[in-house]
């Protein structure tokens, strides 16, 4: 079985996520490829796709969410992902058990004998008046039916779990601030989320796990060659054995420098590891280091935690290799390691687009601090 270095995944990466070359794929369509972008801070996904896109405009993205065809809500990993509504509308049934058992993971001795499907009930019949609702605003309403339950907890189940939520604009638009009013999903988009077929009750005849095996394909297409322990990071699924069963026929196969097994689709691309990698300004969480269970193809183990931490940072050479932050209008880069002069050259040219773009043209302020 072939092996792939590190290099080789890496270019393979940034070709998957838009990184190597810039798209001119509309905002709609990169989100959708991107099977969409980690968003808890709302105005991250804007630089993800500015540093992704051609000519990018963030109100397109505004315009988007709106419209309701982009929407705000949990998904993967019980975080907060900006996703395409066709999406969440078929993939969020497929996600319900792992959004309850994160939750749980956190207040498992705080909601021990409240009974979910009695809390979710009254979490969608105080929200069957169509009107939007704070999470301390929902948890208040259905409170006085568990005297004693932390409401934090309670209220985290109802967002994050049982009733399949988006957050409301003005929250997530372009340099707006507005606070996290929720409205259960089907009102927003006057459609329900589509049954698992995966599940007891709706189990496919071949137990093939269709929706299992779209998230797969999609995922592949995005973050590929990778791991079903990746698959399994991105996702917080329990790595979908039934889908990769059904779906390996179609798929080729790799092998790691570790050993692992890379699973990936024919005929998509797997740049010669040589390709050059322009300097890349990443937002904060951005799924494509995220994506990962083995991060090492785009970032050192040594700095793995800046991943989580919610730190900025710039590839360089395809590798984070700095952060970054924005102090009085000038773009501030940190290197990591020691920057060549032609490097440093890029990363400030790099960070002047940057600048300009989050002024709007006000300003190109960049410095590049000493290693």
């Amino acid at each position: 079985m072939t092996v792939l270095d590190t290099r080789t995944l890496n270019r393979a990466t940034l070709a998957r996520q838009l990184l190597l070359d810039r798209s001119d794929m509309p905002p709609l369509d990169a989100v959708a490829h991107l099977c969409g972008l980690q968003a808890q801070e709302p105005q991250e996904p804007f630089v993800g796709l500015w540093s992704r896109l051609r000519a990018f405009e963030p109100g397109a993205l505004s315009d988007l969410l709106v419209e309701r065809r982009v929407v705000r809500t949990h998904l993967m990993r019980r975080t907060v992902h900006l996703v395409t509504a066709d999406d969440v509308l078929a993939w969020r049934t497929r996600h319900d058990a792992m959004l309850r058992q994160r939750v749980l993971g956190v207040y498992r001795r705080e909601l021990d004998g409240v009974d979910l499907d009695e809390l979710a009930a009254a979490g969608r019949e105080t929200m069957a008046d169509g009107e939007p609702r704070t999470m301390a605003e929902l948890t208040r309403a259905v409170a006085d039916r568990w005297p004693g339950v932390l409401p934090r907890a309670l209220g985290e189940m109802l967002v994050a779990a049982l009733v399949p939520m988006v957050q409301l604009p003005p929250r997530g638009l372009w340099r707006t601030k507005g606070g996290v009013r929720n409205l259960p999903l089907a009102t927003w988009l006057g459609k329900d989320t589509q049954p698992d077929p995966s599940s007891p009750d709706m189990s496919s005849p071949d137990g093939s796990d269709p929706v299992g095996q779209a998230l797969l394909r999609r995922y592949l297409a995005a973050f590929g060659p990778a791991a079903t322990a990746d698959l399994r990071a991105w996702s917080g699924l329990a790595g979908l054995p039934a889908a990769v069963a059904a779906a390996r026929p179609q798929l080729v196969s790799f092998r790691d420098e570790r050993g692992r097994e890379l699973l990936d689709l024919p005929d998509a691309p797997r740049p010669d590891p040589d390709t050059p990698a322009p300097v890349r300004f990443l937002p904060a969480f951005d799924n494509a280091i995220l994506g990962y269970q083995d991060r090492g193809r785009i970032i050192d183990d040594a700095h793995r935690g800046l991943s989580v931490a919610g730190e900025r940072v710039v590839l360089v050479d395809g590798r984070v290799a700095a952060t970054w932050t924005v102090e009085d209008g000038t773009v501030v880069a940190t290197p990591l390691r020691r920057f060549s002069r032609a490097e440093r050259a890029e990363v400030a040219e790099e960070g002047r687009s940057v600048a300009a773009f989050l002024s709007d043209k006000e300003s190109e302020g960049v410095r590049v601090q000493a290693f």
